[in-house]
Parts: structure tokens; C-alpha cells; sequence
């Protein structure tokens, strides 16, 4: 059975103190920072934690769980004596009598909007945000009356927590087709709009007709359709087409008024607007927002750039350092050149755990993913849960009674099957129906220098076989912490190192010593390829990464053949811990590396630790051509035009015979799919932004120095041998001349 979770519930407080503060009713709505929990509870109780994508967020307590006979979400009826108020005025002219038994309901409504609500799903209690309940509630939408998701309900909770927390300036969630949250965020900009005061709401998406269209098909008919007592006073048309208005409209003196000294009754409006803009770097540009919907943000192609106007829109959301407004940004990705690339830049600068001094990500925002089997339409039952699998001990059936006899894995896996064929048409598909980030983000196969049919062959396998549990996090170090003595390995989930094979113990720390030199002693077993930096840090703390990858030969040792076995692609805290790693990787698998020299750092490192031997020349010249530095610490250098193109080509031949689909049934065997998307990625022309490209190609090449060997200039020498001529008749050979025949030696110059 298929299993996966979008959330899991943690236990970050120890139970006395949950106990205590419970007891007082000391939790405060919004991010706490001695727990690092974003608190939802208006009460001051909090109950189980939820953990989503790296954002610890406590629920409220269950209080007042509300069940249906039906054991499921159900969407209250309006009743029809309300129905026919109106307004607000209408409301006024209604006999005080029959207002007094509403004014419950009423209350009970507004309550459930702020707080949330609970009610009983397939037996469990279950919350959602106060939110979500005016989205299931009341807002209309193309079908009607929403569907309860498990997966909508996850993404209101986020979003809950991205309101609480001070610190976020809102989310960026990357979704697949058809997700519904065009209309969610719809209903939210409709549900704060009309409880706020003097404040501006702005809808934008990957062009201007879009965001009009959002706002006239989404925005206006969900205010239309929200009861009076939720309505507040609009001015203008009931259906405008650029601007919803919750403000008194003008009133006007009349003749008859001034003659009878009518007095002008004093009417309140909330003064807040609702409108779209245009698509550009600009738009909204020196405007405060309370809330900025971006739709279809993975869209935006040139000249419009989604990374220029979140630049500018940000400034929107704030004062000075207090943040007050909160952008809702959603969106499938387009290919990387077309608007893909600028969304995958901010979708990862908004990781939850990783954070500047201030605990901001780098772009504010908090990014979620949500993967297409729990949100894919057809395949959601009547209780809100994603049927997985086509084999289940029960019938499931959907919101609209039909049965549910195919599972959305087994769905998805044959539609994306029908598609191998055509490598542009099965992206796309990932790209709208993603069940990983990495399906989410494909590029179309035109885009890449190498076999991008292969590469992602690989990389689907990898995921779908689930290769990656082959492949061991971990961290190396000296046996008993004494340097140049043995290596060991480590497995530890927070190491730098990826390692999908170890060789057995007679193969490790095998070294060979001529000459009181360190040599590598599995030379003819594999070789390392590396990237490596010069300087620990930089002006804005980036930098790029260091690079490390091991590649098996073909030999008759207990070895894979024609494996990459080691990834290593991060940047320590120093760059002598990054030398210190590669070395003890080195000693360990007692194997050479070929490193470029332009950063020659590591090279000396090894050199004054007394591993020139580990250090290997150029494979492109003999060793009387090396230069000076090269003959001291070996490496070869990446400036020559010869050598980007034999890198290049080195990766372009491991790709086509070694990855990906190799014969029937059989696949490659590498399994590093971080190192797979670089080499997807790859440009020629700018190496320095692909560490991991630059380290895995100088490994091939390393493991096949022979191919870049230089064809040495010879010159032929005669030489003279005298062969004697026998006369063999009788009982003697006897011999009776010499014939001079010359024979050519080669010699290098």
C-alpha cells in the first residue's frame, strides 16, 4: 500500500509544560518564539503540534466537535428566512421580534470565521481554519459548493500559520493543476477584505486579462454570495469590473432634502478595496497591501520578471521592519526559460529552514508543496482523502457517489508511461501533475547539451524503485581522531557525504609508498573528480559549493564497474574542512583525484600533508611538458578550450552509455539525482555555476586518462642486421653469404 503523509505531529514541549500553560491559558496567537511554534489557538490551549514542511504549528484544542449523521464534512443550509435580507438595510427594517432568534446563529457564525471549526471526519476529529470554513461554507465556485480536502485543509493550516507568524511576509506554493487555488485564495481576499478596516487588496498573475479574469469570475461572485451579516456596504456596481469597493457610497443633496432640513444619516464603511493590476516589474509599486494574491506566479515570461516584482511588491507588506501585509502566491512552474527558472529561484529561497539572523528565509516567504495524488480531481473520496491505490479492502466513493475503482498512482504511472515516447510532452505533464519538486521544475529537453531523455529516465527510476535508500548518508574521519593513520566512514544523517557503495575492508585505506611518497593503492579500482574553492567565506555568504564524486573503472576487484559511488556537493565552514574531507575520502578509497589547478589551494593542501602522490597530472601531457606549479602539485587547468570541450564530451559519454535506460529492463546505476539535474542543467559556456557538473566530469575523465593521453612525435632510426644464407645439403647447414636487412625503432622527442 502506498503510504505518505503531508504533515506529522511533534512533540517539541515537554508534556508538563504543554500541561501548565494549558492550564493558565498563556499560548498567545502567533509565533512563539521559546518554542519555535506558530500558535493558532485564540483561547490560550493548544493541543496536537503539526509539522509541514518544516514549520512546527500547534492546533487549538478540540472543543465543541461537530458531527453530521453523514460522519463527514457538511455544508449547513442557509436558512430561508435569511435568505431574503439582503443587506444591511434590510436587516434594520426587519421586525425586532424575529431578529432576536438569529442573533445565535449570527454569533455562532462569526465565532466559527475567527477561530475555526471542528467536526467529525470518518470518525476523527478534525480541524479546520476559521478560513477554510468561509471558503467550504460560503463561497461559490465554477461547480458550486467546494469539496472538504485533506489537502485543502493542510494548506489552510499553513497559511493560518503564515498570518500568525511575524516574521513571514506570506507563502509560495507550488501546486499542480487544477489544485483550486485560484478560488481559495479568491475566497481569502474576499474574507479579510470584508472584515478590515482602511486597507487595500491586490490580485495579480501572469498577465493583466488573467488577474481581471480572476477577479470578475472568482472575487465578485463569492462577495455576491456571502450572507448580509458577513456583507459590508459596497459601493458601485455589484459586479465592477476593476475595483470592489466596501465603502459608503456618496450621498446626495437634493432640493427637498434642503428645504425640509432632512438630516443626512451618518452611515460607517469599511474603506477597503479589492483590485488587479497589469503584469509587470512595477505593478503596485509604492502602494501598501493588507493582501497580494499572485497567481500563476511559475508563468510570468520576459520581459516580466515574478523575481523583479516580488522585489518591489515586498516593500508593499511593510513598515519600515513591521510587516502588515501577507502575499498568497501559488502556482504551477512553466519550463526553466520560460518563467520556470525565476519561481524555482524564490520557491527555494522561502525554505522554513533556513533562515538569516533576523529568522526570515531569504525571501520571506514560506514555500509548501503539496504533491498531485492528494489534490488531483476524480480521485478524492466523500471524506476528503486521495485514493492511492487501485487495490484497497473497501469501495471508496467520491463527493458525487461514483465509485472510485482506480487508484491516482496507478492513474498518474500509466499516463506518464504513454508519454515516454515523447520526453517534451511527459514534462510537461510532470511539470502540471507534480508528485515531487524535481517533477514540478523539468525543463524541456531542447534546453540541455546532454541526453535529457536519459538523465531523466534516471532520475525517475531512481524515485520510482526508490534507489535512494541505496544511497547512505554520512561523514569520515580519522580512527581515533589521529590524523594520517585510517579512515573510517560514519553513517549520520546530517554528514556531507552521499555514499551508494563501500568497498569492502581489504580495499580500504589501501596505499602504496615509493620513495617515502603516499600513493593511492586502488588506483586501477576508480579515481575522484573535484571542484573545489579558495576562500572560506564571502561578501554575500554564498559562494559556490565545493565538489566531490568518486567513479569506479572496470577491474577484477570487489567493485561495481563503471559506478559513481560518492557525491559530495556543500560548503563547510572553512575551506580546510572542505580540503580535510576530500582528503580523508581519498585515503579511505585509496584513490587519486583530478582537480582543476585554477584553485589550487586544495592541491597545496595535499602536497603539505604529504599526498602529492593522491594528486594526478594532466592526463593530456607528458610529464616533461607539465609546468612548474603542475609538476609541484598536479591538476589541470580549465581555461583551455581543449579541455572544457573534453569535460563536456567525457560527461556526454558517460551519459549515453551508463545512465538511464540501458537495455531491456536494465538501468544505469547512478543513483545521485542532485548531481543528474546539474548535468540536466549543464552550459558550456558558464561552467563556474555547476559544481557538481565541473567534479563528476573530471572523475570520467580521471577513470579514462588513457583516451586523453598525447600521440608522442617519434623519429625512425635504421639499424643494420646481417642474416646469414645456410647451403643445406648433405649433413651440415653451412653458411655462404649475409644479407643486410634494415628495421626501423621508434623513439620519443
Amino acid at each position: 500500500m502506498y503510504e505518505q503523509t503531508l504533515y506529522k505531529i511533534v512533540e517539541p514541549i515537554k508534556k508538563t509544560t504543554l500541561t501548565r500553560l494549558n492550564r493558565g491559558r498563556k499560548w498567545k496567537y502567533g509565533y512563539d518564539k521559546d518554542h519555535d511554534i506558530v500558535v493558532l489557538s485564540k483561547n490560550g490551549v493548544i493541543g496536537d503540534i503539526y509539522e509541514i514542511q518544516g514549520l512546527k504549528i500547534a492546533l487549538p484544542k478540540p472543543t465543541n466537535v461537530f458531527k453530521h449523521e453523514s460522519n463527514k464534512w457538511y455544508k449547513q443550509e442557509y436558512p430561508k428566512e435569511l435568505k431574503r435580507i439582503k443587506n444591511i438595510f434590510d436587516w434594520r427594517d426587519y421586525p425586532e421580534e424575529q431578529k432576536d432568534k438569529w442573533y445565535d446563529y449570527i454569533d455562532e457564525e462569526f465565532k466559527r470565521r475567527d477561530e475555526g471549526f471542528w467536526f467529525t471526519n470518518k470518525g476523527v476529529p478534525t480541524y479546520i481554519t476559521g478560513t477554510h470554513y468561509m471558503y467550504l461554507q460560503w463561497s461559490k465556485i465554477d461547480v458550486g459548493a467546494p469539496d472538504f480536502r485533506e489537502a485543502n485543509r493542510l494548506f489552510f493550516i499553513f497559511w493560518e500559520a503564515c498570518k500568525a507568524d511575524k516574521r513571514c511576509y506570506g507563502m509560495c506554493y507550488l501546486k499542480n493543476r487544477r489544485s483550486g487555488f485560484s478560488f481559495m485564495s479568491s475566497a481569502e481576499t474576499v474574507n479579510l477584505a470584508t472584515i478590515s478596516s482602511d486597507s487595500r487588496y491586490g490580485i495579480l498573475s501572469k498577465s493583466g486579462a488573467d488577474a481581471k479574469k480572476m477577479f470578475t469570475d472568482k472575487v465578485v461572485p463569492i462577495s455576491l454570495n456571502y450572507p448580509f451579516f458577513f456583507k459590508p456596504i459596497q459601493d458601485g456596481m455589484d459586479r465592477p469590473k476593476s475595483e470592489l469597493a466596501y465603502r459608503v457610497p456618496a450621498s446626495k443633496f437634493t432640493r427637498k432634502k434642503i428645504q425640509t432640513n432632512e438630516q443626512l444619516e451618518e452611515i460607517i464603511g469599511l474603506d477597503t478595496t479589492i483590485d488587479w493590476k497589469n503584469t509587470g516589474d512595477n505593478s503596485y509599486d509604492g502602494e501598501k497591501l493588507n493582501l497580494l494574491v499572485h497567481d500563476e506566479s511559475g508563468k510570468w515570461e520576459r520581459p516580466d520578471n515574478i523575481l523583479n516584482n516580488w522585489r518591489v511588491t515586498k516593500t508593499c507588506l511593510r513598515l519600515g521592519s513591521r510587516i502588515v501585509g501577507k502575499c498568497m502566491m501559488g502556482s504551477t512552474s512553466n519550463a526553466l526559460d520560460k518563467g520556470g527558472d525565476n519561481f524555482k529561484k524564490l520557491y527555494n529561497d522561502s525554505d522554513v529552514t533556513r533562515r538569516n539572523r533576523n529568522g526570515q528565509t531569504k525571501s520571506g516567504l514560506y514555500s509548501l508543496f503539496i504533491p498531485m495524488e492528494w489534490n488531483y480531481e476524480g480521485f478524492i473520496d466523500e471524506y476528503g482523502l486521495p485514493v492511492f491505490d487501485s487495490r484497497s479492502d473497501d469501495e471508496r466513493h467520491g463527493p458525487d457517489g461514483e465509485l472510485i475503482d482506480v487508484g491516482v498512482i496507478d492513474h498518474w504511472e500509466n499516463e506518464a508511461e504513454g508519454l515516454k515516447e515523447d520526453q517534451d510532452a511527459l514534462n510537461e505533464f510532470y511539470r502540471q501533475f507534480p508528485r515531487t519538486e524535481e517533477h514540478a521544475f523539468r525543463d524541456e529537453t531542447k534546453n540541455s547539451i546532454f541526453n535529457l531523455i536519459k538523465i531523466y529516465e534516471q532520475i525517475d527510476f531512481n524515485e520510482a524503485s526508490r534507489y535512494n535508500a541505496h544511497v547512505t548518508t554520512g561523514s569520515f574521519s580519522w580512527f581515533n581522531g589521529i590524523k594520517d593513520t585510517k579512515v573510517v566512514f560514519n553513517p549520520d544523517p546530517t554528514g556531507r557525504f552521499k555514499v551508494s557503495w563501500v568497498p569492502p575492508a581489504k580495499l580500504q585505506n589501501r596505499q602504496i609508498i615509493k620513495n617515502g611518497i603516499k600513493y593511492p593503492g586502488n588506483d586501477h579500482v576508480g579515481a575522484f573528480g573535484c571542484d573545489s574553492y579558495d576562500i572560506s567565506g564571502t561578501v554575500d555568504g554564498r559562494g559556490s559549493k565545493g565538489a566531490l564524486h568518486g567513479l569506479t573503472k572496470f577491474s577484477m576487484e570487489d567493485a561495481p564497474s563503471s559506478t559513481f559511488f560518492l557525491e559530495y556537493i556543500a560548503r563547510p565552514q572553512t575551506a580546510e574542512m572542505f580540503f580535510e574531507d576530500v582528503l580523508m575520502a581519498l585515503v579511505f578509497y585509496g584513490m587519486p583525484l583530478l582537480a582543476e589547478n585554477n584553485k589550487p589551494r586544495l592541491l597545496y593542501y595535499l602536497r603539505r600533508r604529504g599526498y602529492r602522490g593522491y594528486s594526478m597530472n594532466r592526463p593530456d601531457k607528458s610529464w616533461k611538458k607539465l609546468s612548474t606549479a603542475e609538476k609541484e602539485v598536479g591538476g589541470i587547468p580549465n581555461s583551455s578550450e581543449d579541455i572544457k570541450q573534453a569535460h563536456a564530451a567525457a560527461i556526454e559519454m558517460y551519459i549515453n552509455n551508463h545512465v538511464g535506460h540501458i537495455s531491456d529492463g536494465e538501468y544505469g546505476t547512478m543513483y545521485f539525482n542532485d548531481t543528474l539535474l546539474d548535468w540536466s542543467k549543464f552550459d558550456i559556456n558558464r561552467r563556474t555555476k555547476y559544481d557538481a557538473s565541473i567534479s563528476s566530469g573530471l572523475a570520467i575523465m580521471a577513470c579514462n586518462r588513457n583516451l586523453y593521453a598525447p600521440n608522442p612525435k617519434v623519429e625512425r632510426t635504421p639499424v643494420n642486421l646481417k642474416i646469414s644464407k645456410y647451403d643445406n645439403k648433405g649433413y651440415t647447414s653451412q653458411s655462404v653469404s649475409y644479407t643486410h636487412l634494415t628495421l626501423p625503432t621508434n623513439r620519443e622527442v
